[in-house]
């Protein structure tokens, strides 16, 4: 395994970007140069992070989420 997370990654597990063994391994993210706890998904290419909301949720049971831009610094926290 790569010592480099990657470009884009997901927590929901229904996201074709989910990927269970990375997440396992523990994948920190720093945001504009911040520590975020509540990311559901990013990506470096693009430069977006999507953060989730409270503990609302939508009307299908996901948490809400909303999408900021910005420069994303993905590390493996082990």
């Amino acid at each position: 395994m790569s010592d480099t997370p990657p470009d884009r990654l997901s927590v929901n597990p229904n996201s074709p970007f989910y990927d269970q063994a990375i997440l396992a391994r523990g994948v920190g993210v720093r945001f504009k140069g911040q520590e975020k706890t509540n990311v559901d998904e990013y990506c470096i290419s693009e430069g977006w992070v999507r953060l989730t909301v409270g503990k609302q949720m939508d009307r299908k049971g996901n948490a809400l989420t909303v999408k900021l831009n910005g420069e994303v610094e993905p590390y493996f926290q082990s």
